[in-house]
């Protein structure tokens, strides 16, 4: 699983370096271009549930291949789209793009099938730190595979879409070959559940909703979840074009764009053990503060590539916190007969918000500029923190496990 999430991170991140870049050449417009994050984060919410229903049926081995040979077809409608000098055709492939990230969220969770209890966050949080390889050198290498993509005669910019979809190549092949046994499957085994598989989407949405309203602290993980990717998605998504726009190069941005990814997963295994030990809410409320400064930081950075890069790292462990601990938390507050229906729904969710958040942010961005779009980032992210807040203070504290 860590090697697929290697290989799948090279994937996203290089497509994730350039996607809005090149909607914003292609179609001459700041506003379209913040479409290209939506479409990839759209993308991730519409293979959510299918990558849940498929887990659910036949195992986690089933599910994330669904997901990652969609990503490889994106990939290539992606490089026909830059060829043909449509940007329509591009937001369309960058949709089944999105099948990358839907994997890679997925694979979080099959650390948990077998966690002991107590330890899922820790668990949880290797697997996603196992995408720091691929993930951070991801962007470094769009310029490289568009130099190799130029002299194979690829039209400018085509080569890493080209290079991502050779990475989810290789990560499906790795699922296909090497996740045996599937741990959910296995887990199942265990706890001898008897589940009737193939659950019909509508199906597996009622589940996740029945669980969700009888399960208060699901629920809380799941808002804090779709709070962090909303506010990290929103400015992530647009700072490549800030960049592009201030003038900087693809190197630059490329370089931005790593330390953020980096800010993502590096410390995901310290972000896992403090869930664990400290408790999920107040990791989660870190989580909070920690993407407030990122927006202050962004909102206020004008032309300074140093500050907005801050920013950048600020945000991706924000991101981390959000996400490592609110899945830790709707992972043990579910039954394990009812856990890829939720963590399906978890996913959809929040790749609904983000794709919402993206739209908004080119939006503010073509219209009011970045710095706005840092000041309605920090508000989200402060009524949230308050809201949390106010669930603590009414919630007795739980112990904390070894």
């Amino acid at each position: 699983m860590s090697a697929t999430q290697i290989v799948g991170g090279v994937g996203v991140a290089v497509g994730l370096a350039l996607s809005s870049v090149v909607v914003d050449e292609l179609s001459g417009s700041t506003v379209i271009s913040g479409f290209a994050g939506t479409a990839t984060v759209l993308g991730a919410a519409l293979l959510a549930l299918p990558t849940a229903r498929a887990s659910g049926s036949g195992g986690r081995r089933a599910g994330l291949s669904l997901a990652y040979l969609a990503a490889l077809a994106g990939c290539a409608i992606s490089v026909a789209a830059i060829s043909l000098g449509s940007w329509p055709l591009l937001l369309a492939g960058l949709v089944l793009v999105g099948g990358g990230s839907a994997g890679s969220l997925a694979a979080r969770y099959s650390a948990t099938d077998l966690s002991p209890k107590g330890r899922s966050a820790r668990h949880l949080s290797l697997v996603v730190w196992a995408s720091t390889i691929g993930s951070v050198a991801g962007p470094n290498l769009a310029r490289p595979a568009d130099q190799v993509g130029m002299r194979l005669g690829m039209a400018e910019k085509a080569g890493p879409f080209a290079f991502s979809a050779l990475a989810f190549a290789l990560a499906l092949l790795i699922i296909l070959v090497l996740l045996r046994p599937d741990p959910l499957k296995l887990a199942r085994g265990l706890q001898d559940t008897q589940e009737t598989p193939g659950p019909g989407r509508n199906r597996t949405i009622r589940t996740a909703w029945e669980t969700l309203r009888t399960t208060p602290m699901a629920r809380t993980a799941l808002i804090m979840i779709a709070v962090s990717h909303t506010a990290m998605v929103s400015v992530m998504s647009m700072t490549p074009v800030k960049l592009h726009h201030d003038g900087a190069n693809l190197d630059v941005i490329g370089i931005v764009i790593s330390l953020h990814i980096a800010g993502m997963y590096v410390l995901s295994p310290v972000v896992g053990w403090l869930a664990d030990k400290a408790g999920k809410v107040p990791v989660l409320a870190l989580g909070m503060a920690l993407l407030l400064c990122a927006a202050t930081l962004a909102g206020t950075a004008g032309h300074r590539v140093w500050q907005v890069t801050a920013a950048l790292v600020l945000l991706g462990l924000g991101w981390s916190c959000g996400l490592v601990s609110g899945s830790a938390l709707v992972t043990e507050s579910v039954p394990l007969s009812r856990r890829p229906a939720v963590q399906g729904l978890s996913d959809l969710l929040m790749n609904v918000c983000g794709a919402t958040g993206t739209i908004v942010a080119g939006a503010i961005v073509g219209l009011l500029g970045y710095g706005m779009l840092g000041l309605v980032v920090g508000v989200m992210v402060t009524l949230a923190g308050l809201w949390l807040a106010s669930i603590r203070r009414r919630t007795p504290a739980a112990p904390s496990a070894g």
